[in-house]
């Protein structure tokens, strides 16, 4: 096999080699961006915004039920299955578009516009969720899947900067701090908002006012302090001079698409490890998608309770990020994930026993404690895995990205149908147990190897980086 179909075009993002390594005020910078969007999943997905979606679907039905059946575009659906049913669609779609987009982002060395383009779609898209009230609910279904899309979309291009801005050996620490800071940002916002609801008397407004004012400003917030990441990001290089770019910008993306995907070929590690992410993501992510809604209609917790146990999640999840960040310098990256996911496992059977009080809180905290873990690792670990030095960081994170979404895609739909069939929220919960075990099992193919793969024959092209090892860093 001759190298010239795995070649990485170096051209594309060759000037990003200029970035230097552990700046303090790059990489601070890079972690105001989880600051700035993790507002969303934390007052959209995950706590204001699903209470608010079953009070407007209440009022549409005329019941005290959420899952009750709402028309949209023609169909009945109940109302807490249209809402899993219009994530899986929105990652669906980035998942799809994703790929064109990361390798045209490297072949133009223009990955700050693409992600502030995402930014600006999702913030503003966010902020126009002010509007949802029941005569709007097609239209805002429509606006909810645009902010995700902008949110989701946004992630593969900030990701990709991790392995550009820091050294390999800070890797662990940095995504940590990135996700540590997300946590304390959408926390701060998260109380500011509920001020606002629960004081809406004193400030002479109403409650549902109140809430889509919360979406306003959740828009505001993230749009505002993503400021201090594009500031302090590196600015585009653009495509080097002298490089060609026959067949305009699209075409060249695709080919950039197609270089990566044949540098995937040989790479075996970094397949498994791929396999295994979306494996045992489909489990994660759905948890986190739908754990407000499991809380208001099969426990029928008050939303005081609800947004507790969210705040409990953000608290928990900074410490979780850190322990495990320690625990895979001692043990190696698969081996913490390993840890990571076997406690997920147990999470799902006790999610299908869980009742409404002390218990549920306990199981809150067991999730807060690895959701920022696991997410924190996959992201670090797969720095750790493509190729050292690689020119195509968005191309190769948008693998990781599509792997990301389509196993949100799979995961909530999986959820919802099963929910909508048995009735059953937990029968939803209990099923995604199958999730983790495949993915535990996939990620022990990885015990005992080196993450980063040596180059094997067609693959000479990706340059010999020298390998990762699988095990803990020497402590001193």
């Amino acid at each position: 096999m001759t190298t010239a179909s795995t070649a990485p075009a170096t051209a594309p993002d060759a000037s990003f080699s200029d970035i230097p390594k552990d700046d303090k005020r790059i990489t601070r910078g890079w972690t105001f961006y989880d600051w700035a969007n993790s507002v969303y999943p934390l007052v959209i997905t995950s706590s204001i915004f699903p209470i608010y979606w079953g009070a407007m679907v209440k009022e549409i039905t005329k019941t005290d039920s959420g899952k009750s059946p709402v028309e949209f575009l023609g169909f009945q659906v109940p109302g807490s299955s249209l809402l899993t049913y219009a994530i899986s669609a929105a990652f669906l779609f980035i998942a799809i578009i994703s790929p064109f987009l990361t390798s045209l982002a490297d072949f133009s060395g223009r990955k700050k516009l693409f992600m502030q383009i995402f930014c600006y779609l999702g913030a503003f898209s966010c902020a126009a969720l002010f509007f949802f009230t029941p005569e709007t609910l097609t239209l805002s279904t429509f606006v909810f899947v645009l902010a995700t899309i902008g949110f989701s979309g946004s992630i593969v291009f900030y990701n990709s900067y991790l392995p550009l801005i820091s050294s390999e050996e800070q890797y662990d620490s940095l995504s940590a701090r990135g996700f540590s800071m997300g946590y304390i940002g959408s926390v701060l916002l998260l109380v500011i908002c509920l001020g606002l609801i629960m004081g809406h008397d004193a400030v002479g407004l109403k409650e549902s006012f109140a809430t889509r004012l919360a979406f306003l400003l959740t828009g505001v917030w993230w749009a505002g302090f993503a400021q201090i990441a594009f500031f302090a990001l590196p600015a585009d290089p653009g495509r080097p001079a002298g490089a060609t770019a026959e067949g305009g910008w699209l075409l060249n993306g695709f080919r950039e698409l197609g270089k990566v995907w044949d540098q995937l070929k040989h790479l075996p590690n970094l397949k498994r490890f791929l396999l295994a992410y979306f494996t045992y993501n489909m489990g994660v992510q759905t948890v986190m998608y739908v754990a407000t809604i499991f809380g208001d209609e099969e426990l029928k917790l008050e939303s005081s309770a609800l947004i507790l146990t969210i705040l409990l999640l953000q608290l928990v999840g900074i410490l979780g990020a850190y322990l495990f960040s320690k625990l895979s310098e001692r043990i190696g990256n698969t081996r913490a994930l390993s840890w990571s996911v076997f406690i997920w496992m147990l999470i799902c059977v006790a999610g299908y026993y869980v009742q409404a009080g002390w218990s549920f809180y306990a199981l809150a905290s067991v999730i807060g404690l690895t959701m920022g873990a696991i997410q924190s690792l996959s992201r670090s670990t797969y720095s750790k895995i493509i190729p050292e030095n690689t020119p195509n960081t968005a191309a190769f994170f948008s693998f990781f990205d599509v792997t990301e979404k389509l196993s949100i895609v799979i995961g909530t739909a999986v959820f919802g149908v099963i929910a909508q069939v048995t009735g059953s929220m937990r029968n939803s919960i209990l099923s995604l147990i199958v999730f983790f075990v495949l993915g535990l099992v996939f990620l022990l193919t990885l015990r005992g190897k080196k993450l980063r793969d040596e180059p094997t024959t067609g693959a000479e092209a990706i340059g010999p980086p020298p390998a990762t090892p699988n095990v803990a860093l020497p402590t001193t």
